[in-house]
């Protein structure tokens, strides 16, 4: 009698023990907040229209996407145009991108030199000091308009302190250039390259630069660098 009744009180125990912990967890709110943010970019991006172009890669969109929403938020940006450009990717590829941030339509996708001494077919090494002849990365607004050596041109106002902001000063602008086209890649085995310029396509220069012009955001992407859209523009 005595051994059923110890049976029957280690068994209830027992039960009370499983469930107790197996009990749903009160503190799971970090979880979820982390996961609506990823599910947020994840929405966005399969939201791209892309109009039979290539999508850029999700990485370098998100990371565009945080810092367009932080520059629009700071009151800097006068278009919804986000203007994204991939140097994670070889020259010989399309790796600019032109978004429509209203309707999520990408509007162009097209070649865009780096600095001839960032690196050869890939973009490796950056500087944002004079004379450097060397691309920088990060956020840029863009300026005003000119007729410079190279026609039309836009000039760039770099946002962040220390990487991108000597653009102005540099002469690091948005133009034209011949060597950015796919003749010269069959001929070179590569893009041509700029003093640090992200330097187009001469055919489609104007309708890139009129579209992009008066602040609207530029954003140029490589792995080496981590971004952080609540520490950029502070």
């Amino acid at each position: 009698m005595n051994y059923k009744v110890f049976s029957l009180v280690a068994l209830f125990s027992l039960m009370s023990f499983t469930s107790v912990n197996t009990a749903v967890p009160k503190h799971k709110s970090v979880l979820p907040i982390a996961s609506k943010t990823e599910s947020r970019f994840v929405e966005v991006y399969r939201s791209l229209h892309s109009n039979q172009f290539a999508l850029p890669d999700f990485k370098s969109f998100t990371e565009a996407f945080k810092g367009f929403e932080a520059l629009k938020e700071k009151g800097v940006i006068g278009k919804d145009i986000l203007t994204l450009v991939d140097f994670s990717l070889s020259s010989n590829v399309k790796r600019l991108w032109i978004i429509n941030m209203n309707t999520y339509e990408v509007i162009m996708n097209t070649y865009v030199s780096h600095g001839k001494n960032t690196g050869e077919e890939y973009a490796e090494s950056f500087s944002n000091a004079d004379s450097s002849n060397k691309s920088s990365l990060g956020f840029y607004i863009t300026g005003e308009t000119y007729n410079g050596k190279h026609g039309l041109s836009l000039k760039l106002d770099g946002q962040e302190k220390g990487v991108n902001d000597n653009a102005r000063r540099r002469g690091i602008v948005m133009h034209a250039a011949d060597y950015v086209s796919e003749s010269f890649i069959k001929a070179n085995k590569r893009l041509g390259r700029s003093q640090g310029c992200p330097a187009v396509p001469v055919e489609l220069s104007a309708e890139i630069i009129d579209l992009i012009k008066d602040k609207s955001c530029l954003f140029i992407y490589h792995p080496s660098r981590s971004y952080s859209s609540d520490k950029l523009f502070s």
